[in-house]
This record gives C-alpha cells, sequence and structure tokens, in this order.
C-alpha cells in the first residue's frame, strides 16, 4: 500500500473532463484526477458545468477519487493593486463551481514575467521585487478566502524561475505547496533538496518526463533520477497525490509503466 495517491490529468484521452474521469475510474490506477481547466475570453473554456460537477462528485464517491484543480490563469493583482485583475476573477469563478467536489487542493502559478524580466537591472530591482510580493500574497489571501483557507492553494514551482522565486511570498501565506519535480528537471536540477525542503507543505508533486519538450512520458527519465524521487516520498511517508502530468494514453500508460518499475526497483 503506498502512502500517497496516483493522480492523472483529464486529458488522457482526446475528449471532455467528464468522458476522461469516467475512463480513468474504470481503470482504477488512480486516485486522483487533475483538472485542467481553461478558459479563453470569448473563446473556448472547458468549465464544467453544475451537471458535470455532480457527476464528477458521483464518480469519486463510486471510486474512491479525489479531484486537483488546476486554476486558468497565473494568479496575479493588476499593475496597482488592482484586486478585480482578470486572473483573480476566474480563479474565483473556477473555485466557486468546483467547489461541491472538495478538491483535495488548487493549484495555482503566481504570475512574476514581469519581474523576472527585469530581475538583472540592478536599480529599483529590490522595490520591483518587494512590490510583487506583496501584490502576491494579497492575491493568494484573496483566492484563499474563496477556497475556504489558504491549506488549499497549493503553489506551483515554474520552470525558468530561480529556485527560491516564491519563497518569500509563501513564506507569509500559510499555502500549500505543489512540487513540479519535472520543472526541477527541465531547468536541470537535482529535484532531491527543494523537494525535501518542501515536502512538510506538499499536497501535490508533478512528475514527468522531458522530451522534445517536458510533460511527456516518464519513460524519458532514467532510473538513476526517478528513483531517487519515489524513494525519497516512500521515506518521508509523503501522503499527498503524485500526478503524472502526461497528456496523452501512450504517455499516460508508459508512466504508469514506468512508476512500477521505479517501485519494484526500490522493494527490491
Amino acid at each position: 500500500m503506498l502512502p500517497f495517491r496516483i493522480g492523472a490529468t483529464s486529458y488522457i484521452i482526446p475528449d471532455d473532463i467528464l468522458p476522461n474521469a469516467r475512463y480513468l475510474a474504470a481503470l482504477g490506477e488512480v486516485q486522483d484526477i487533475e483538472l485542467v481547466l481553461f478558459e479563453v475570453d470569448d473563446g473556448p473554456n472547458n468549465l464544467p458545468s453544475p451537471e458535470t460537477v455532480a457527476e464528477l462528485a458521483a464518480l469519486a464517491g463510486a471510486h474512491g477519487l479525489t479531484y486537483t484543480v488546476h486554476l486558468p490563469l497565473d494568479l496575479r493583482l493588476g499593475a496597482s493593486g488592482d484586486e478585480s485583475h482578470v486572473s483573480l476573477i476566474k480563479a474565483r469563478k473556477v473555485i466557486e463551481r468546483t467547489r461541491a467536489l472538495d478538491p483535495w487542493a488548487y493549484v495555482l502559478h503566481l504570475d512574476g514575467k514581469d519581474l523576472l524580466a527585469s530581475l538583472p537591472e540592478r536599480e529599483g530591482a529590490g522595490a520591483r521585487a518587494k512590490s510583487w510580493q506583496d501584490y502576491s500574497v494579497r492575491a493568494l489571501e484573496l483566492a484563499a478566502e474563496w477556497a475556504g483557507g489558504a491549506e488549499r492553494l497549493a503553489v506551483e514551482n515554474l520552470e525558468r524561475y530561480p529556485l527560491n522565486f516564491i519563497l518569500p511570498v509563501i513564506d507569509r501565506v500559510p499555502v500549500s505547496r505543489c512540487v513540479d519535480v519535472g520543472h526541477l528537471w527541465l531547468d536541470g536540477h537535482d529535484p532531491l533538496p527543494y523537494l525535501q525542503a518542501a515536502l512538510p507543505r506538499t499536497k501535490v508533486v508533478h512528475i514527468h518526463g522531458i522530451a522534445e519538450r517536458d510533460h511527456k512520458s516518464l519513460a524519458h527519465v532514467p532510473p538513476r533520477q526517478l528513483n531517487p524521487v519515489i524513494e525519497m516520498l516512500l521515506r518521508e511517508k509523503y501522503s499527498g497525490v503524485l500526478t503524472l502530468e502526461v497528456f496523452g494514453e501512450e504517455d499516460f500508460c508508459s508512466s504508469l509503466k514506468a512508476l512500477e518499475g521505479s517501485l519494484k526497483s526500490i522493494h527490491h
């Protein structure tokens, strides 16, 4: 019996969220489904209807599933601290729409692209960083109110950002963490020290292989890289969700196989 729950994304077969959830529930290989939501202004969106949410909740009850919900936009306030920024409006809409699912966590990114672009410029960088941190703290506080508690928010590390970029923000708000091991591999980092430090607050771990891009099968990850990560999760009795964050049936099935191979080699 594993201490953690294995998860998959809501885009394994080329269909909508509900058929994917039915497919994964019937397969019986995962205990959590990451609902990857998007909403384009005047364009497509996949926000589940109340009827779909009710069906997802029924599936969860029948199969012992949980859901993690990935918010559609990187969270931020407007340039002058505007609390009606579109990312917050959409976050609130998603949180309210999916509340009946009692999600394991709401996974989110903090939007620091503007600050990241200005970091090499020494002049005023400290003040800009402080301002970004204050705005990010406020954005998280607002989302926490809607979610029913800061611990329900899981802030994810992103590729091409400094390793400690989000730490000054999450040190001020008692949010949970989402550690994306694939992003750490993509940037050439050893994920173990980062994961070890983050685990006490981590509710979700994302893992995926790197091929021509990230979010590919774990079959692309050599056992010498994959096994130590899985070993750490077992040793530390991590009880959150380990999401195989891939998209497509082939990548999902081969990722499951790689994970099973890793678990077997560790137990032997």
